[in-house]
């Protein structure tokens, strides 16, 4: 019987719309490719069997999912509102115009720009936009020259080469940067030259006199703040003026933190909007939506972030855009606020009592979503830690820590974050009870010995079946009381 059917008959006296539209698309999708619908189910099965710890990923409301699946994915829109190469964009400039709006209200951005597809196509659409705006076209005036089309072939060459010598500082990676910030094996670093600033050995935590008398003789073109994996809040007002200090263009990486600033609990100098020149973030992460990406800006970058598509994007995904503008509109309330300021309370509850039962937080603590567990004491790798916490039902992410000695594969760390399970409804006896699980399981798991060598494993670790016993039936209890997406019944 079709899963809709069977819904209907169960709860006649009590239909949920998005639930119906849910069940009915799987069911679509089953009677022509049955194996995608399969993953999509089992894909629930597994999120509502498992706690998400991943600090980069939550849950989107059922209504930002099923706008993704509409018309408009049939629509090429290349251009901005009003300024498109296809005919036929009305309504894809209406619901980009939404998004638009709701994102400066949110804000209280000069411009706001939803196109790129993600957070790095955000950061590649900011980076080629300042480069373009701060070198190219200061160059084509330079050379006489009113468009980049009037310049020479060998003209044009020599701002090419101009505009891949600028520099970009950002955080490292081992501090808990992105690799969109100038890691060595991403584009960033390619496209320009790039240098990195650490946060401090001892405290963990950046020293901005430090940074200042960095920044003053790397003399970036821009300084990049920012982060993938660093607990504590940042002082945007004083990254703003040491770039100020040295001319260069204040960049602003979100992505993480995002919905802590749209929720109200980062402000003043903690919200990066009024001191950056641009900001980039995802729409995925604390702020709750779909996947996707979006730029905002000061009004004097407005006319070359716009122009997006064709600097580095091609056609944008007005379907998406129609998800981030009803996520947006969501996050646009007291309630995502309410939420926001949870999240901060759970993650500080959570790292609180993970110190007290024996692991060690970089930094000493969280003033975000997120903290990284030092693995050192308990003898594993990140990648130890992921594969037998996945055992015991909980999802998390290995991840460098500041000094790594265990490189970015295998790491020696693990990020844990807040926001999934607080968009669930959990708070700080659930913390504390998620902590007690983590700990005795890494405090009783081991790395494995592999067969062939006799040598302990990097990456696989073992323990005690009656222990990991003990730890999935925890996570379950934990989990009944909290349903993912309950309105779906598959």
């Amino acid at each position: 019987m079709p899963r809709i059917q069977k819904y209907l008959q169960k709860h006649a006296q009590n239909l949920q719309p998005a639930a119906i539209a849910y069940l009915a698309a799987l069911d679509q999708i089953e009677s022509f490719a049955p194996l995608i619908a399969h993953a999509i189910e089992q894909e629930l099965s597994d999120q509502r069997s498992h706690l998400k710890l991943i600090a980069s990923e939550n849950y989107s409301s059922l209504t930002v999912q099923l706008a993704m699946g509409n018309l408009l994915t049939d629509k090429y829109a290349e251009g901005y509102p009003h300024h498109r190469f296809y005919a036929g964009c009305e309504n894809v400039d209406l619901v980009e115009e939404m998004a638009q709006e709701e994102l400066k209200q949110i804000f209280g951005a000069e411009h706001a720009y939803v196109q790129p597809h993600s957070g790095a196509d955000a950061n590649l659409v900011a980076f080629w936009s300042i480069l373009v705006q701060k070198v190219q076209n200061k160059e084509i005036e330079r050379l006489g020259k009113k468009t980049l089309d009037e310049l020479t072939p060998e003209e044009y060459e020599q701002v090419r080469k101009l505009m891949n010598q600028q520099k970009l500082m950002g955080m490292s990676l081992n501090s808990g940067g992105h690799l969109t910030h100038g890691y060595r094996h991403n584009i960033s670093s390619k496209m320009m030259r790039s240098v990195f600033y650490d946060v401090d050995p001892k405290t963990e935590q950046l020293d901005y006199h430090t940074l200042a008398k960095q920044a003053l003789q790397e003399k970036p073109d821009i300084l990049l703040a920012g982060y993938s994996a660093y607990s504590r809040r940042i002082n945007f007002a004083k990254m703003r003026e040491i770039a100020d200090s040295v001319g260069a263009v204040f960049m602003v990486d979100m992505a993480h933190f995002s919905g802590l600033v749209a929720g109200k609990v980062f402000q003043d100098e903690y919200n990066p909007v009024p001191y950056a020149h641009i900001v980039t973030s995802t729409t995925h992460k604390t702020l709750r939506g779909p996947r996707g990406g979006f730029v905002l800006c000061k009004a004097e970058f407005a006319d070359t972030i716009n122009k997006g598509c064709p600097l580095v994007l091609g056609g944008p995904l007005p379907h998406v855009i129609a998800a981030k503008a009803i996520a947006f509109k969501e996050a646009n309330s007291p309630n995502f606020q309410d939420y926001a300021q949870r999240i901060v309370k759970n993650a500080n509850t959570l790292a609180e009592k993970l110190k007290s039962d024996g692991a060690r937080i970089v930094s000493g603590g969280t003033e975000n979503h997120l903290m990284i567990v030092d693995l050192s004491s308990f003898g594993l790798t990140g990648r130890h830690a992921e594969s037998i916490l996945r055992k015991a039902g909980l999802t998390v992410n290995r991840n460098t820590i500041p000094g790594d000695q265990n490189g970015p594969w295998y790491t020696s760390g693990i990020r844990l974050g807040t926001p999934a399970v607080t968009t669930l409804g959990m708070g700080t006896d659930e913390m504390n009870e998620i902590a007690d699980i983590i700990v005795k399981v890494l405090k009783n798991a081991k790395p494995a010995i592999v067969e062939k060598t006799g040598q302990l494993s990097k990456a696989n670790a073992e323990i005690d079946p009656k222990i990991l016993d003990e730890a999935q039936q925890r996570v379950n209890a934990i989990l009944a009381k909290f349903p993912l997406y309950p309105e779906i019944e598959i």
